[in-house]
C-alpha cells in the first residue's frame, strides 16, 4: 500500500503562484507514476500533470502548459506542482495520485492510490 498526503492548498489571487506538495510513504517501490488531478464543483476529475518518477518525464494537460511545472524529490518520495499565473478556472480540489504502470496522462480510474486532496481557490 502507498499513502499520499498533499499540502500547499489555499486561496490565491488571480495571477499569483502556489506550490503543492505530495509526500508518498509505504510501498513506494510499487509506483513509478505520480500525478496531480483536480476536480471543480460539478465537473469530472481531470488529470493536470503527471511525472514518471526516477526519469522525471512529465506530461501536462493543455490548459496548464507553460504555467504549471511538476518536479520530484526522489530522496523524500515527494512530488511538487508549481502553479504560476493562476486563473479562476484553476479553482478546484487538487488530488495527488499514483500508480505503477501508465502512459501519458492516464485516466483517473487507472490510478491506484489517492490522497485526500487540497483545495486551491483562485480569486479574481
Amino acid at each position: 500500500q502507498v499513502q499520499l498526503v498533499e499540502s500547499g492548498g489555499g486561496s490565491v489571487p488571480a495571477g499569483g503562484s502556489r506550490r503543492l506538495s505530495c509526500a508518498a510513504s509505504g510501498d513506494t517501490d510499487s509506483i513509478n507514476c505520480m500525478g496531480w488531478f483536480r476536480q471543480a464543483p460539478g465537473m469530472e476529475r481531470e488529470g493536470v500533470a503527471i511525472i514518471y518518477t526516477g526519469g522525471g518525464r512529465t506530461f501536462y494537460t493543455n490548459y496548464v502548459k507553460g504555467r504549471f511545472t511538476s518536479s520530484e524529490d526522489n530522496a523524500k518520495n515527494t512530488v511538487f506542482l508549481q502553479m504560476n499565473n493562476l486563473k479562476p478556472k484553476d479553482t478546484a480540489m487538487y488530488y495527488c495520485a499514483a500508480t505503477l504502470y501508465a502512459t501519458g496522462i492516464p485516466p483517473a480510474e487507472n490510478m491506484d492510490y489517492w490522497g485526500k486532496g487540497t483545495l486551491v481557490t483562485i480569486s479574481s
